[in-house]
Parts: C-alpha cells; sequence; structure tokens
C-alpha cells in the first residue's frame, strides 16, 4: 500500500544544494518516489544559532515504506552522505526529518509524526506550505498555510537564487 509523507531536509555544511540533491537520489527507490519538491530556502539555524545557514527543502513522497522503516532509510541516506551526529542542532551536512506521514500520529522514542514543534519552524512550513499548503496538521487541525501564518518564527527564511 503506497502512503503519502513530507519530508524536510536540511544542510548547512559542504555544498548545501549538492548535499540536499544527492539525498532526494538516494532516498529514491522502488518503495519510495518522489511526488513533488519544494525551492530551496536558505535559513538562519534553528536552535543553537551559533553556526552556518542552512538550506532547507520540503519533498512529498508515495513510499510503501512504514513510518520507521521511512525513518531507518533516512537515518541510513544521512550516514551515507556523511552525518555524524555529535551534537543536538549541531551543523550537519545532511539531515531529513519526517513531518507527516498520511495523518498519522506516532509518538514513540525514536520518532514522533507530526514533526516535534513543526508549527514553530518556518524553515519547515514555508517549503511545505508550497508544495502543500492545505495539508492538516493531524494534532492541531490546522493546515500548513495557517500554521505558517500564525507561526512568530523570526527567523530569516529566503529562495535560493539558481
Amino acid at each position: 500500500m503506497q502512503c503519502t509523507a513530507y519530508l524536510i531536509l536540511g544542510s548547512n555544511i559542504g555544498d548545501r544544494e549538492a548535499n540536499l540533491s544527492s539525498a532526494s537520489s538516494l532516498l529514491s527507490a522502488n518503495d519510495l518516489s518522489i511526488v513533488k519538491s519544494s525551492r530551496l530556502y536558505e535559513t538562519e539555524a534553528w536552535g543553537n544559532i551559533n553556526q552556518a545557514g542552512f538550506y532547507n527543502q520540503a519533498l512529498k513522497i508515495e513510499t510503501s515504506l512504514s513510518p520507521l522503516s521511512l525513518l531507518q532509510r533516512c537515518l541510513k541516506v544521512e550516514e551515507e552522505i556523511g552525518r555524524v551526529r555529535i551534537e543536538k542542532w549541531g551543523p550537519r551536512i545532511i539531515d531529513i526529518d519526517i513531518a507527516y506521514y498520511e495523518n498519522l500520529i506516532l509518538q514513540v522514542e525514536e520518532l514522533k509524526i507530526p514533526q516535534h514543534s513543526l508549527e514553530k519552524r518556518k524553515f519547515a512550513l514555508i517549503p511545505l506550505t508550497e508544495i502543500s499548503a492545505h495539508k492538516i496538521h493531524p494534532l492541531l487541525l490546522k493546515s500548513n498555510k495557517d500554521l505558517l501564518s500564525e507561526c512568530d518564527d523570526s527567523l530569516t527564511v529566503k529562495t535560493v537564487d539558481a
């Protein structure tokens, strides 16, 4: 059975655009296809602000993977690209988060769906709104567009000029 999920990708080490492109390529397989991609956005770091800015992108995917199998795929891709987890919210070559998986609400130790604090993060809401403005957050029962309009995150998010 195919399910729709949304991923948020981020990178702030090395060639950020190439890192996001590599992640998209490595994610794609027989059991996962990318249906829609947002533009690239450059954002100030969130959480730990004393680091380089990020490139972020949202992907709408179709997959037969379960949520935990999708998480494992994301972690494997991060590892293949060279991510090493050193500090929470620290610099990273690639970060892949599951924002939504269908209308699932999942709260287990290794995975929170919808993504924790999604409604507080413009770097996630802006690209998500671009590709799926009317997707409803299953806990807050508001669309991405509405969450973005209510978000008080003051960090700068701008499109990357091609």
